[in-house]
């Protein structure tokens, strides 16, 4: 099951290469839905997904309220995120290693979960460019993540019950800008500038969702793939990471999680290979499909 928010918010479920206007197909049909948008469906929850996917297929196999793919932009899936995007960092250990190089720090795996939030103003839609911001920073990075959407809130979640409270995934770009980064001590101005957050295409269901070890995070930067990492090689996984979050905080319906970036960053290199006007950002994480932004 793959659910996007199309370009006037309304919800859409991706059926092979066919998108279908939920609110659209519902009137057409005179039945009621249970979410009109993407995060209402967050929140109506497992059910209600079932039941939108089945009349999207219904709606896909008579050509009711269906477009191409390839005719549609989306929005991010949550492109108005109820709080902050929650983010692990240096949850890779070839990426903690690289980071270590160039900020004299350590490059051992981390004892306990890194985390930091980057700003809801950062989200931006695929295709939309990221500014460069020549003003206020020189060293612009990308880091592509897999990020998990809550479904189901909790606090104190047992890491045996964690994946129970995912509602899916999608891929997220934490653009970076490293001197702020630095200059600040901590991450959330570097993280939070305004289009520093490319999110989508698609919001993929738990239920279809591969094995960890079957997915792979890849960033290419003008054609050239710079990250690729299989998601089971996190240092802490999905159970460690939302039963630390959850400890007592509660978790909320649409929380986003940034699991963290795979080594091959811009940062990493020698040279540094930052992020310059002109260049194209491809992040593709196994079943989400490419996310496509431009840096202005």
């Amino acid at each position: 099951m793959k659910f996007l928010t199309l370009e006037n918010g309304q919800l859409g479920a991706l059926v092979d290469e066919t998108v279908i206007d939920i609110p659209e197909a519902a009137r057409v049909f005179s039945v009621d839905v249970p979410a009109t948008t993407l995060a209402g469906l967050v929140d109506a929850g497992d059910i209600a997904a079932q039941a939108i996917w089945e009349l999207a297929g219904k709606a896909a196999s008579q050509g009711v309220a269906a477009r191409a793919y390839s005719d549609v932009a989306p929005l991010a899936p949550i492109p108005e995120p109820r709080r902050n995007i929650l983010c692990l960092g240096k949850n890779y250990l070839e990426h903690a290693q690289e980071v270590a190089k160039k900020m004299d720090v350590s490059g051992k795996a981390p004892a306990k979960p890194i985390i930091f939030t980057k700003a809801t103003t950062a989200v931006i839609a695929p295709g939309q460019p990221v500014p460069s911001y020549p003003q206020h920073t020189r060293k612009l990075d990308y880091e592509a993540e897999l990020a998990l959407v809550i479904g189901t809130g909790g606090r104190d979640i047992d890491p045996d019950d964690a994946w129970s409270h995912v509602f899916g995934y999608t891929a997220i770009n934490d653009i970076s800008a490293r001197d702020l980064q630095k200059d600040h001590f901590q991450w959330f101005r570097a993280k939070s500038l305004d289009g520093f957050a490319p999110m989508g295409p698609v919001l993929v269901h738990r239920s279809a969702m591969p094995a960890p070890a079957d997915i792979e995070v890849k960033c290419y930067v003008n054609g050239e793939q710079r990250q690729c990492e299989r998601f089971d090689q996190l240092i802490f996984d999905v159970p460690a990471m939302i039963s630390v979050l959850s400890a007592g905080m509660t978790l909320l319906p649409g929380d986003i999680i940034a699991t963290g970036t795979p080594a091959g960053v811009g940062m990493g290199f020698s040279p540094p290979r930052y992020l310059q006007a002109g260049d194209e950002m491809v992040v593709d994480v196994t079943g989400v499909g490419p996310l496509r932004n431009p840096v202005t």
